[in-house]
């Protein structure tokens, strides 16, 4: 029988020095400890799930203008000092990106830059290089004359993602690759884009706001659903470190419609407003809309407003938002949410100094949720006086000092205790 050469098939894993991969036995595969680059950046190597892992292939999708380059541009600036970086642009000149580069202040950049499209040339140029983290800036740009479709179309795509894996792996290559998005806030291009890759980084935020979110929504080196935020200055993306107190500090004491929610992403608890906004409907369909918050989950717990506590809201319009552009997404925002439309609906304040955490089921009880301790923890911590959380949650947890933790079991309780006036 014919034995197949590796190094002759297509796309086979073959490392620049030659080396094939060969079957073996996971007992006789070796653990090594995975040594992680750190960037400067906290928030950056959070959202890794601890660093830059040699050989993994991260995916950045973000919309146009958004960030995505110049955040890759400042982590290739610090990650210049701990290896080679190469960093190919398809979409800028060298002379584009050294603008940029001096806008944001760093001028002494030991990295290589190479404006090229072709996949065939920037093969070479790795071959020759042999760098340790390569930047792709973007997938869509970039084609494979071996594919004789478009730039940018599926089977390009798929074909450099593949050749980039192949490159990322056999040689320990940490690999950035930039996506763009759809109108639908997807990534453009094939979906098994998603699966090819080890990690895929979300980078979002308003344009007319400051700040950016980079989430993680898969990773195989960490956390999913973590998140990095960061606040795009003149002098590019500084990280927020203290995040809640930047989502609170225009809170407005005495307003109704506002509930504290102390929210999980990834690992970190973070403090967030809900705003609810409910007013008599003029036309005969009450209208509804939802800003940062699951549009069928602000239905269904208005549902249980109506059904569950006696709360008229048929003919009332309905403005839900989550304040200072963070996406809440978790089930333990339900009763924040009940308690913001509440306050609206009755014209009464909340405390300024409650919070509120917890699941709403479909006979109005609160249902437990995860991580509650550290919830707690992260409330007191920023002086919050009283929390109230699920009951059957609370039994042997070790409660900080200063906040008075209130155990409830359904939502018409809650509403009791905190509209008791």
């Amino acid at each position: 029988m014919e034995e197949v050469d590796v190094t002759e098939v297509k796309n086979a894993r073959v490392s620049l020095t030659g080396e094939k991969t060969r079957p073996i036995k996971l007992s006789e595969v070796s653990s090594i400890n995975v040594n992680r680059t750190q960037t400067d950046m906290e928030e950056f190597n959070r959202v890794l799930g601890g660093g830059v892992v040699p050989g993994s292939l991260v995916l950045i999708g973000g919309d146009p203008g958004i960030g995505k380059s110049t955040l890759l541009l400042q982590v290739s600036t610090q990650l210049a000092n701990k290896g080679t970086v190469l960093y190919v642009s398809g979409e800028e000149s060298a002379e584009q990106i050294k603008l940029r580069s001096e806008r944001l202040g760093d001028i002494d950049n030991a990295f290589y830059l190479y404006a090229e499209t072709n996949m065939q040339s920037i093969r070479a140029e790795i071959e020759k290089l042999q760098p340790d983290f390569l930047i792709i800036d973007s997938i869509q740009t970039i084609m494979s004359p071996e594919i004789s479709s478009v730039q940018g179309s599926v089977s390009q795509v798929r074909e450099v993602t593949a050749e980039l894996m192949q490159l990322a792996k056999s040689n320990n290559i940490a690999t950035f690759i930039v996506g763009h998005v759809t109108k639908e806030g997807t990534l453009a291009g094939p979906r098994m884009l998603e699966h090819m890759v080890d990690t895929v980084l979300y980078f979002e935020g308003e344009r007319h706001h400051t700040f950016r979110i980079l989430r993680a929504v898969k990773n195989r080196f960490g956390s999913t659903n973590e998140i990095g935020i960061f606040e795009m200055q003149s002098a590019g993306l500084v990280e927020v470190t203290n995040p809640s107190e930047v989502f609170l500090e225009e809170r407005l004491d005495g307003a109704t419609g506002s509930a504290i929610v102390v929210t999980m992403e990834g690992t970190r608890p973070i403090l967030a407003e809900v705003q609810a906004l409910v007013t008599p409907s003029v036309f005969g369909n009450a209208k509804r809309t939802a800003t940062g918050l699951d549009f069928n989950r602000v239905s269904l717990i208005m549902a249980v407003l109506e059904k569950r506590c006696g709360l008229l809201l048929q003919n009332q319009d309905a403005y839900l938002k989550s304040a200072g552009g963070v996406k809440l997404d978790e089930p333990a925002i339900d009763l924040a949410v009940a308690v913001a439309i509440t306050s609206s609906y009755k014209e009464q304040p909340t405390n300024p100094q409650d919070a509120f955490i917890g699941e709403i089921g479909l006979t109005g009880e609160i249902r437990r949720v995860n991580r509650i301790e550290q919830r707690i923890n992260e409330a007191a911590k920023l002086g919050f006086k009283k929390i109230y959380a699920p009951k059957n949650a609370l039994a042997g947890l070790s409660l900080p000092d200063g906040i008075e933790v209130i155990g409830v079991s359904t939502v018409s309780d809650v509403l009791k205790k905190v509209f008791a006036h």
